[in-house]
């Protein structure tokens, strides 16, 4: 996995009030989308990074910002929800049954689309024939008439909605922005004008967070719009990847950034082997027809936006820093799996987990010293320990030798001075 920190000198926080102590460091979490898998990612990265700061929690954070899937997993978090109760309700499956949120609620079909959609079929039908043979328009416009019969989803929204409903409205929980202790913003977009939809914030903190995650979550053509309000809304993404700056503007001094949609370098040395579960690596994405070509067009559109989106926050808020984590870009696991799909959601999970705490441990330095301006360490017994995992069961990989372990950190050093002399040229500054 990559981590990128982009912490930027400058501006400071505003002076406290006369009379007043100075408040402790203020910070911020924000997560991407990326699906149930992106979502799966999201779970296992925290866990590792929770255990590996120890002064960490993210149940007190300052603010969260969530987008499609991860404002599933920030709206949980912001309801006292923890990493590991999270991977249990929605991985393990073997949470309070109150929590558990099962697979098959994203895969219900959406049978009200589907008939409304149909109903109108034979009176647009009727309505093509009529521009054809009347109009005499050409046949490529008759068939325009047709387009109105196809569903906007293919997968109902209400089944999850409904279930987050019932997580949120547990006992110590609350499914209304207005009650919760810290600030949660849930981002969607409007369909009919394009603009974002910061869910949570004033002026739209009265829509019940299930309805908004729902809405946040509507990704166009695999769910249909969301209704809220007398207005149809759809998937956060459409706007922006992250909407970090929900949190820079009320005033952060670090925001944590999860993105688990990468694109894929097909180019990188040892691609072929063969990975778990038989898969063999494609050396050229083109072979494997337009899923493959059209998640990597997917996911480059997204972090080439992100990027963009990073050095504006840079310019804009130059007193806070940013830690962005995300997968390898050279990680065939993760981008050969099906977004969608559950049956790999517990390996991938740990795969999130084990690579995450690889990471931090490759550029320990650099993030010891951003974290240690918000009063925050790395626990180097927990993040060296080589029996730790996030689900149950043995490792099957056997513990490295002395020497391994030596040459592993020699690598480590390497790393994290070479991301160093990389972001020497700014001050404050270490980049990925």
């Amino acid at each position: 996995m990559v981590v990128g920190v982009a912490g930027v000198a400058g501006a400071r926080r505003p002076a406290p009030a006369a009379g007043r102590a100075p408040a402790g460091p203020r910070i911020g979490l924000a997560l991407a989308g990326g699906g149930p898998l992106g979502a799966v990612w999201e779970i296992g990265a925290l866990a590792a990074l929770e255990e590996a700061v120890p002064g960490l929690d993210f149940n007190a954070l300052d603010g969260y910002v969530g987008v499609s899937a991860g404002g599933v997993i920030a709206a949980a978090l912001a309801n006292g929800m923890r990493p590991r109760q999270v991977c249990a309700a929605f991985i393990e499956g073997d949470a309070p049954r109150e929590d558990i949120i099962r697979p098959s609620l994203f895969f219900r079909p959406a049978f009200g689309e589907l008939l409304r959609r149909g109903a109108a079929l034979p009176g647009l039908v009727a309505l093509a024939a009529f521009v054809y043979l009347f109009e005499r328009r050409s046949l490529m416009a008759a068939f325009e008439r047709l387009g109105a019969a196809l569903p906007t989803g293919i997968f109902a929204n209400a089944p999850l909605e409904a279930r987050l409903r019932k997580v949120f409205s547990e006992s110590g929980r609350s499914n209304d922005f207005r009650r919760l202790a810290r600030r949660l913003v849930v981002v969607a977009t409007d369909l009919d004008s394009g603009e974002a939809a910061p869910f949570g914030a004033p002026g739209f903190d009265h829509v019940p967070i299930s309805e908004a995650v729902a809405a946040s979550a509507a990704l166009p053509g695999l769910f249909p719009p969301r209704a809220i309000g007398g207005r149809w809304y759809v998937d956060g993404a459409l706007k922006k990847t992250l909407h970090a700056r929900v949190l820079l503007d009320m005033g952060v001094d670090l925001v944590l950034c999860l993105n688990p949609l990468v694109p894929f370098d097909a180019t990188a040395p040892g691609r072929h082997r063969v990975l778990a579960g038989g898969h063999r690596r494609i050396p050229k994405l083109v072979q494997g027809g337009l899923p493959l070509v059209l998640s990597q067009t997917f996911r480059t559109l997204i972090h080439s936006r992100l990027e963009l989106g990073i050095k504006g926050y840079e310019t804009s808020h130059p007193g806070t820093d940013i830690l962005l984590f995300e997968p390898d870009h050279r990680d065939p696991e993760l981008f050969l799996a099906n977004l969608f799909s559950y049956s790999q959601r517990r390996a991938l999970a740990e795969h999130a987990y084990q690579h995450t705490r690889a990471d931090l441990r490759s550029r320990r330095s650099a993030l010891r010293t951003v974290l240690a301006r918000h009063g925050l360490a790395i626990d180097d017994a927990v993040l060296d320990d080589p029996h730790r995992r996030l689900l149950g069961g043995p490792r099957r990989r056997p513990a490295a030798s002395a020497a391994q372990r030596t040459l592993a950190r020699l690598d480590e050093v390497l790393s994290d001075l070479e991301g160093q002399v990389g972001a020497g040229a700014a001050p404050r500054a270490s980049t990925a």
